[in-house]
């Protein structure tokens, strides 16, 4: 893994399925829609003064999103935050942002 670079995909764990249930009414709330089905698939690590996290979803129906979601530094205090995230994705698609 390159400094600063993301990490290779890898498979999502129970602490990836987590993040991304934490961010999900964030997600909701953006796309003005509820997710019945949300399951982490996959996703990339990558260390920055925090740590993003690239996070493929399964939102049922053959569709997918991916997140980027920023965990900043325990002794900070904050929250998970949704950073950004793209729609319309399929199981093939890479994760990029």
């Amino acid at each position: 893994m390159m400094c600063g670079g993301p990490s290779a995909t890898m498979p999502a764990t129970a602490e990836t399925q987590e993040i991304a249930d934490k961010v999900k009414s964030q997600l909701e709330e953006k796309e003005n829609q509820k997710f019945n089905v949300f399951k982490a698939e996959s996703f990339k690590r990558q260390v920055v003064a925090g740590t993003n996290f690239f996070i493929k979803v399964d939102v049922g129906d053959n569709k997918y999103v991916h997140l980027k979601v920023f965990e900043p530094l325990p002794h900070e205090n904050k929250p998970l935050s949704l950073t950004s995230y793209q729609t319309n994705k399929e199981k093939h698609d890479e994760l990029t942002f």
